[in-house]
């Protein structure tokens, strides 16, 4: 998956765990917790939903790679790059 594919997942697992939440003004470099209001198992729920909808792995001590769109995107890049 590009850069560009792996934000739609992203964009698409947060409109799902946070339907009320306006995506079209997220800023990539800004904490998703400064931008939405998610709580500790909203963000777990994105982990989770990574998983279980394209397998990827994320340890629990790398959960702060996933801080703001910017971050993840350059996380999940290598892992997600066979997919």
């Amino acid at each position: 998956m590009s850069p560009a594919d792996i934000r739609e997942v992203i964009l698409e697992i947060l409109e799902d765990i946070a339907p009320d939440e306006d995506l079209t003004t997220l800023k990539d470099d800004i904490a998703f917790r400064e931008q939405l209001e998610l709580d500790s198992m909203d963000f777990l729920d994105i982990v989770m939903e990574l998983r279980k909808r394209h397998r990827v792995q994320i340890p629990e001590e790398e959960y702060g790679e996933l801080a703001s769109m910017e971050s993840t995107v350059k996380y999940l890049t290598p892992k997600m790059a066979d997919i």
